[in-house]
Formats: C-alpha cells, structure tokens, sequence
C-alpha cells in the first residue's frame, strides 16, 4: 500500500459547500458558451453574394480561396451538378471565415479564379483539414466542366490524386484565363475547410511545416506515454497508468484531425476515419476523470468524490463502447463530449482550490492546466460549430493546449514521485531508527550484544591463518565505587568517556560492543600474528593509565582485558567469547589491570 501523501487538516478536507454553487456556474457558462456559435449561426443575416475572384498570382505563393466563395446548402444532398450550375445566383456569401460547423447536408462552393498572366499555371488546391469525407471537385471555364476529382477520406488512398495529409490535387491553369472553381462538400464530422491555392514551392513549404509540427508535438506526447508507462510499472502508481491513458486519447485524437494516423499509421480505415475522433475523445474523458481524482485526492481512497470520478471513468468507457458499436452518432459524440470534457475539471475544482489555499503545488499546477485547457477546448469548439474563424492559431489551439495541459500534468507527476520518494526516505529512516535502537546501545551508541553477535558470525567467515581474528572482553576495574561516590550520572559520563577512548585507541575497521554495564567487547581482524593481538590488548591498557577528567572530578579506573584468537583459539562466536570471559574473569581473580589470553585452559575452570 503506498503511504498517505500530502495530509491536510481535517477542516481543509471538508468540502466547503460555497465552491459547489461557482462550479455549477461555470458548468452552465460553458454549455451556454458551446451553444452561442450555434445560435449565432442561426441568427446572423447572409452577407452580399458578390465576391471578388482569387488572383493566381506566383508571387503570393499562397492565395487565400475562402475570401472568393459563396455556397449553397443542399438540404436533400442529392442535388447534382447541374442543379448547382443552375442555382449559382442563390449561393451566398459564408458567415464564418472556412469552417461552417457540423451539418448532416451537402453544401457546394464556388469561387471565382483569375489567373495572373505571369503565372505559371501550376497550382495546387489544398484543404487543410484532414478529417473531410468526400469533396468533388469541379474546374469549370465559361460554365464548361473541364476536370472533375474526388478527395477525401472516403476515397481509397491509392485513388487520390496526391498522396498528402490533407485532401488536395495539382491544377493546370493556363497563364491569363479565368476559371471557376465548383466543390461539393459532405462530411460526417465537421465541415472546416480551410482552403488555400499554392504554387509547388509554397505547398511542399506548407507541407513540410505542418509535418515538423505534427512530429515535434506527436513525438513529445509519445515520449510522456513511454515515460509515465516505464515510472508506472516502477513505482505501480496509478497516477502513472492514468496520465498515459488520457494523453493517448489526446495524441490519437490530433493524429487522426491532422491527418498523421490516416497517412501513417493505419491508411484507410473507413471505420477508423468515423470513430477515431469519437473513441480517442472518451478514451482521454475517461483518463481525465481517473487522473484528476487521483491527483486531487488520491491520499483519500474512500472519498465520495473518488468514487463519482471513477464512475465518470466507467460512464466515458461504456460511451465509447456504444460509439463503436454505431449506437452514437458523431454528432451524439461532439454533443455528449462539450458536455462532458469539461466535468472532470469542474468537479476537481474545489479540491484544486483547497490544495493550492494550503500551499500544496499540485493544486496550482492543476489550476493552471484547466485555465489553458479551457481556452484551447472553447476554441476549438467555436472553430468546429463554425463561430470562429479559421487560422494556425485556431486550428491547433486545441492541440497546443493540449501540449501544455500534458507538461503541467507531467509535473504534478514529479511531485508525486517526489512525495512518494520523500515517503520512501521517512519510512527508511524510521526503519534504521527502529534496528538501531534494537541493535545499539542507547547510552554509548555502541553495538549491543545481538549486533555483536551478527558481526562477529560475519568476520568468523574471513578468519585463517594469516588473517586472524581477536576477540577480547574488557571490564573496568574500580566502577562500582565510582557509582557509588559520585551518582549514576557521573558513572554513565565515565562509560561514555571510556567508549570515545576505547574508538581513539583502535582502528576504524576494529568493532567496539558494548554488553552491559562497565563491560566492553572488541573485535578485530586482519592480524597477522598472535604478538600483534597481544601488542594490541597491551595498546588498550596502556590507554587507560591516564584519569578521566570528567568536569571537576578526576576519575582513574583501570581495565582487566580477556582474549581468544580465531582460528587458534576457536571458530565460533560463543567459544571465543567464553574463552574470553574466562580469561577476564581470572585476570580479576588475580589482580586486576591486566592482560590475558584463553588458549582453551581456562575455559572449564571459569565458563
């Protein structure tokens, strides 16, 4: 079970009922915002039909078609080619700049052609959307049908004329003429049409832009999935798993509307080309209501706010599901999704608030990312129901969005790896605490007897000729009146003193124990003989003729010292150590102050 990361005070977890009201407000804005492009559809009054012809001049490289067009809704869609010639005085002018919203008619388009008599003549028709079912196009002189073409995602890849992005086809136009350019257009998503005529140079430049783009923001997406995946499967935080869900709906959802995915991945798919928008929507609804409830509140797995998250999840998954299965339109899906996509923000609103009031980054880091994300999802909103115009900056607000949204939510990802890693760091703290208080002495900070025994198992393995291993026991002689005349306390300094000049008389790698009491054990390996270990216990008395200056008092104690040697003397813990004590124990006996080894002959006498 992961720890409990960031708590909050009791109060702050309350959910104040003063937020509720504000995010049913915003909700209501943002249905009233995704219905105005509609209404201003229906309200607006048709501008003068009469518009000036495009001018095919080579030094503009690119030439605009959308300023030269007037249209014609047909309402059956069956209308055919010579009852659009024959309505051309009822086309009007268009209200909205390139995008007419989502209609289930047919509309034809018309624009006027001037060709610069410098031109060359080569120029290219290009549709800068992707996601368009099928378009005829018809090149018209002096009302004569000189070519008719078919583009689109309906058409089969190896039928277009161009194998682009986006539909397009090369034009032959003679140098000084006028033409007409005719396109019915019909489309089960929406009708954006950014139209442009480009000589050679300026269409592989707009090309080769676009797919720079595209690659850039697709590759960076794709990178944030591998790498939210990778922490995932390291860490198991679902946090992880969730980010790489919803940032998969978003990247699939930008590589089917620029037209990546049909072109490079999976061709032509007709049912890929009329779900991909609609799954690759819910699957990134579905991550945001898990991501969010997590980021928001996944330190309180019993909330009731987690619970409603995680049922928008499973409500976002069954849509999706009832999409595949054709039992949602895609105009049901866009209605479903403006609804929708804006929820799992509006219900993590108060919980956002709350974290960022209490100083907690994720919060603002998550504030910030909505504010960016309603602003790219109500323009591309506006973009697809036909209420703003058409340009770079519309027509990738989304997607850009989209982007930031992905690097703000990447770091709320790094605080949550930080507060697990600080978590992870607490715990491992508090266990080396607890074995260090089961494993050391609390008054010296020595190992006590169940460390001594583990170290000296593990330094038994290396012992041998020429590496031997000493083991001595070390009592102070004169403790016990020192207790008595000065207090415990003064005996306790005295214990401390001795361990600190037991550490400056030994080397680094020698262990120091402490069994209880005024007794002492050291360890030492890497002997090289039987007079080292005896020069090295002679070391150790020798330090103790000094008095210990502890305050005022000057205190002289002795040392009585008892040791085995490894191998010679044994090789396992407990002998070596009753061996010892033996030894200790007849030093004692017979004097005191002094220095003496167990070879096997004391140990029956004083074990």
């Amino acid at each position: 079970m992961l720890p409990r990361l960031n708590p909050m005070p009791t109060a702050l977890r309350r959910t104040p009922q003063r937020g509720w009201p504000l995010l049913w407000l915003a909700w209501l804005c943002w249905l009233c915002g995704a219905a105005l492009p509609w209404a201003a559809l229906a309200q607006t009054s048709p501008l003068p039909a009469q518009r000036t012809p495009a001018l095919l001049a080579d030094s503009a490289g690119s030439v605009a078609l959308w300023p030269a067009v007037t249209l014609w809704a047909d309402a059956s869609g069956q209308a055919t080619l010579e009852q659009a010639l024959a309505r051309l005085s009822a086309f009007e002018a268009p209200q909205a700049s390139a995008t007419l919203g989502v209609r289930q008619d047919a509309v034809w388009l018309h624009a006027s052609l001037a060709v610069d008599p410098a031109s060359a003549g080569r120029w290219t028709l290009d549709i800068n959307h992707p996601d368009l079912n099928r378009i005829d196009v018809y090149v018209l002189q002096a009302d004569r049908v000189l070519r008719h073409v078919a583009l689109g995602s309906d058409i089969p890849r190896a039928e277009r004329p161009l194998p682009a992005r986006t539909p397009a086809v090369a034009l032959e136009l003679l140098p000084g003429q006028r033409y007409a350019l005719l396109l019915r257009v019909q489309t089960r998503g929406a009708m954006i049409l950014p139209i442009t005529l480009n000589t050679p140079p300026a269409m592989l430049e707009r090309a080769l832009n676009e797919h720079i783009l595209q690659g850039v923001l697709a590759g960076l997406a794709l990178c944030l999935i591998l790498y939210s995946l990778a922490q995932w499967m390291s860490l198991r935080e679902p946090l992880f798993l969730q980010y790489a869900l919803m940032t998969s709906g978003s990247l699939l959802y930008s590589l089917h509307f620029f037209g990546i995915g049909q072109q490079y991945l999976w061709g032509h798919s007709p049912w890929l080309t009329d779900h991909a928008v609609g799954l690759s929507s819910f699957m990134a609804l579905a991550g945001s209501f898990l991501f969010m409830s997590q980021a928001v509140a996944g330190d309180a797995p019993q909330s009731r706010f987690l619970r409603l998250m995680r049922r928008g999840a499973v409500g976002a998954a069954v849509l999706g599901l009832a999409h595949a299965l054709d039992l949602l339109s895609l105009k049901q899906v866009a209605t479903i999704v403006s609804i929708l996509g804006p929820m799992p923000a509006l219900l993590s609103l108060p919980g956002a608030l709350r974290r960022a009031r209490a100083g907690d980054p994720i919060g603002t880091t998550l504030l910030v990312a909505w504010l960016v994300y309603a602003g790219g999802a109500a323009t591309i909103i506006g973009v697809i129901n036909g209420a703003i115009p058409v340009n770079f900056w519309s027509l990738h607000s989304f997607q850009i969005s989209a982007t930031v949204d992905m690097l703000l939510f990447m770091r709320v990802l790094g605080l949550r790896t930080q507060a697990l890693r600080e978590a992870a760091l607490h715990a491992r703290q508090e266990r080396d605490a607890l074995h260090s208080l089961a494993h050391s002495d609390a008054l010296t900070g020595l190992p006590n007897r169940r460390a001594l025994q583990a170290a000296l198992a593990s330094a038994l393995t290396h012992a041998g000729p020429g590496n031997l291993l000493g083991v001595y026991i070390l009592d102070l002689d004169g403790f016990k009146p020192v207790n008595d005349l000065y207090g415990h306390d003064v005996g306790d300094e005295l214990l401390v003193a001795a361990t600190h000049r037991l550490r400056s008389t030994l080397r680094q790698s020698d262990l120091i124990a402490r069994l209880g009491g005024d007794e002492f054990v050291v360890v030492t390996e890497r002997l090289l003989s039987p007079q080292q270990a005896h020069d090295l216990g002679q070391k150790l008395l020798d330090a103790f003729h000094t008095p210990f200056a502890l305050g005022s008092v000057q205190i002289q104690v002795g040392l009585t010292i008892g040791y085995a040697i490894a191998p010679d003397d044994g090789m396992d813990a407990a002998t070596l150590l009753k061996r010892a004590d033996a030894a200790m124990y007849s030093g004692k006996q017979s004097g005191k102050f002094c220095l003496r080894r167990n070879r096997g002959d004391l140990a029956l006498s004083s074990a």
